[in-house]
């Protein structure tokens, strides 16, 4: 599980803090560009000092148990001004991404530089590196993709995968990159009246088809294709390394996701095959200033789309100043069962039922597939994408036919309704401690030891009963808290369990163990963290303050501060500069929260200090699309508000800014410290100095501009009004544990 973190867009003071949440989340490895522009932006000054520190951030990775992914370009994208090529290298008479030696020359140059703030952190010296990505999204030059790795090797860079992203239609070197995939839930490189992309609609099927061709198709052309696109494949495993953990906003399309966007996305990817859930972004963050120019992507430098100037938040999991989305209990609630069955439904195959749905305008048939091998398996559900609700399934059972097997599995003994809006995995035919579990019509989470047994954890779905079915033959007893318990066709089924913390199922096996099944509900199942306390491994329930293991169930932390444990560090030490780091407790996880130690936001002052004017008329640059308005309008046209930052502002505060309009930026004296695109959401703002004065100004939008505001936030962005402004205290950490 790998989430992309740009170490160049947050500050290096904060590194830490934010990889031990990732660590909490589930992720393992840590993905990042390594965007040139942002370490020498001036010819011949190359920068690694402070927040472009890579050699310190790659040594807290492996400190923290965490792979790394250093994706080298020397072409990025990444929403950088040139793709993250230097204006210095452009101005240069070369062919930029080809073998043209005058371009090749200064790229050597950059891979060296790499290769000195990476040496002795590759893998072949115990470090964190597990992978290294060539170039992106160049997919019709499978010869200049060669001698880029040819020459990151020859710098000294090494790496036990080497990989290529590999959507739309790639080619590449036979045998010598491995092919990643990406899907995102929204796009905003899409034009603003097109409506939701069907490339982004089909990542909520369950399919074998891997290739996106949506993905950067705003800067590939349509006429030029890679040939054979599914050449790759077969011969690898399937890999992700951009599936999408959220999305950026664009000035003409400004696209706002949920939670269950991501997490419905995710999912899929595992039913369909996938065995690297890799998340771009997982962290936002904001672009550093620039001692030349600005770094984003822009009209300005002839890109088809015009990117705020500062913010890169994404809607990650956790945002541009650490905030904690639902997102991320999505996907860790994922990672989850992926830390204690992944090793399982890796080599499963996966594969798809007889009846599949009729083009990706089908709403009607139920979307489903199974992970399995030739005695177990996982079936995966989806019935939720965003924009275009799918209906309720009622009377829904399942028929998973298992190699060398007389009788199908049909479950659920009694049919459920798969609930609109529902993604989950039930497992099938699991073995637990010598118990097994034929079905359960709950998700798996993890498995903790407690008193000498095993527990299965599970997480009850939205609107759908549990129900376990236990192997007659693998059971001696059966007590549960509640509920009923009856032996049909062979099986033990459990059902009208109420669940939550009690809802324990106590078995005694066959052969004399102890094993037990938790049924969790499903609120409490997404605050679920499984790590050590009290020096042995605890499941921690943040809901309700408390542990579940050991002789008693204790609360941990004090009231309405709960905090967690993050995952377990891991079972052979990692090497940094020679030597070997203590495998030791990271820390802990404290939940975000808002106030002053109350439920209610501690509002801030906020000051109308000049009225909007007339909106800006409409702009159009590169292929015709909305350009971002002018510096001038703020100065002119824009209402302006003013925010008094409190001397005694504590530490991680963040400003909550809800707003309509079309366009903001907030500065502190002369000094930009954050803008955003309106897209109906509220505005964060983070970082502040104590005792500041913060202006901030908001467009209003033109009615004429050909702007893509989601549903019911369209009509507000053409006023200009910060309606309320609260302090978000308490912001997501994670610290040393004593």
């Amino acid at each position: 599980m790998s989430g992309e973190f740009h170490y160049t867009r947050y500050p290096a003071a904060e590194w830490e803090e934010e990889l031990l949440k990732m660590k909490a989340g589930g992720v393992t490895a840590v993905a990042s560009y390594v965007i040139w522009i942002h370490h020498e932006e001036i010819e011949g000054r190359v920068r690694f000092d402070g927040d472009r520190d890579l050699r310190r951030f790659t040594e807290l990775c492996a400190r923290h148990g965490l792979d790394f992914i250093p994706r080298i370009g020397p072409w990025s994208h990444a929403e950088v001004r040139n793709g993250g090529l230097p204006d210095w290298l452009l101005a240069r008479d070369c062919a930029p991404r080809t073998d043209d030696p005058a371009y090749l020359a200064p790229v050597r140059d950059w891979f060296a530089a790499i290769a000195q703030q990476l040496r002795g952190l590759d893998r072949a010296h115990g470090g964190p590196i597990v992978a290294i990505q060539i170039e992106n999204e160049l997919y019709d030059q499978p010869g200049h993709l060669l001698t880029l790795k040819r020459m990151a090797q020859g710098a000294g860079l090494s790496a036990p995968l080497w990989t290529s992203t590999a959507w739309g239609g790639v080619r590449l070197p036979p045998d010598e990159l491995l092919p990643l995939y990406g899907g995102y839930a929204e796009a905003f490189w899409t034009e603003a009246d097109g409506g939701w992309p069907d490339t982004c609609r089909k990542h909520f099927f369950f399919t074998h088809q891997r290739d996106d061709e949506g993905i950067g198709a705003d800067l590939r052309p349509t006429t030029v294709r890679g040939t054979d696109p599914d050449a790759p494949a077969g011969r690898f495993p399937w890999a992700t390394c951009e599936l999408g953990g959220g999305m950026a906003v664009a000035y003409h399309r400004r696209p706002r996701l949920d939670a269950a966007d991501v997490g419905a996305l995710g999912l899929t990817k595992i039913g369909c095959g996938s065995v690297w859930q890799g998340y771009y972004m997982f962290h936002g963050g904001t672009n550093p200033p620039g001692e030349r120019s600005t770094l984003q992507e822009s009209h300005a430098t002839g890109y088809p789309n015009d990117l705020p100037l500062l913010t890169y938040d994404f809607q990650a999991p956790l945002g541009e100043y650490g905030q904690y989305r639902p997102s991320y209990d999505e996907l860790r609630l994922q990672h989850l069962l992926l830390a204690d069955f992944g090793h399982l439904i890796a080599p499963m195959e996966s594969v798809l039922p007889e009846h599949l749905p009729e083009g990706q305008l089908d709403r009607d048939t139920l979307r489903w597939a199974v992970r399995a091998d030739g005695d177990s398996g996982f079936l995966f559900v989806n019935n939720h994408q965003p924009h275009e609700p799918l209906p309720d399934r009622p009377d829904t059972s399942f028929t998973v036919e298992f190699p060398g097997e007389a009788q199908a599995l049909t479950l659920p003994a009694t049919p459920v309704t798969v609930p609109a809006g529902a993604y989950f995995c039930w497992p099938l035919r699991l073995e637990v401690a010598g118990v097994r579990l034929d079905w359960a019509t709950a998700q798996p989470v993890c498995t903790v030891d407690v008193e000498g047994r095993t527990v299965l954890v599970l997480a009850a779905i939205d609107g759908i009963a549990p129900e376990l079915a236990l192997d007659a033959h693998t059971v001696a007893s059966v007590g549960a808290p509640s509920g009923d318990i009856a032996e049909v066709g062979g099986r033990i089924l459990v059902t009208g369990l109420r669940p939550g913390t009690d809802a324990l199922v106590e078995v005694e096996t066959a052969d004399g163990g102890r094993a037990g099944l938790l049924v969790l509900d499903p609120a409490t199942a997404r605050t679920a963290y499984r790590g050590v306390a009290w020096g042995a491994e605890r499941l921690l329930l943040s809901a309700e303050g408390i542990v579940f293991g050991g002789d008693e169930v204790r609360v941990h932390g004090a009231a309405g501060q709960t905090s967690f444990a993050v995952l377990p560090a891991p079972d052979s030490a990692l090497v940094v500069d020679g030597e070997a780091v203590t495998a030791e407790a990271d820390g802990v996880f404290a939940r975000y929260r808002v106030g002053s130690g109350g439920d209610e936001p501690l509002r801030a002052s906020l000051t109308l200090v000049r009225p909007p004017g007339p909106a800006p008329g409409p702009a159009t640059g590169v292929l015709g699309r909305a350009s971002a308005p002018a510096d001038k309008y703020y100065d002119t046209v824009a209402a302006e508000y003013r925010v008094d930052v409190p001397d005694d502002l504590p530490q991680g505060a963040v400003l909550r800014l809800h707003w309509s309009g079309d366009a903001g930026r907030a500065h502190v004296g002369e000094t930009l410290v954050a803008d955003q695109f309106f897209s109906g959401r509220a505005w964060d703002i983070g970082r502040l100095p104590a005792g500041a004065v913060l202006r901030v100004r908001v467009l209003p939008l033109h009615a004429d501009a050909r702007v893509h505001v989601p549903r019911g936030a369209a009509d507000a962005a053409r006023s200009a009004v910060v309606t309320r402004a609260e302090w978000i205290l308490g912001r997501v950490r994670a610290v040393r544990a004593g």
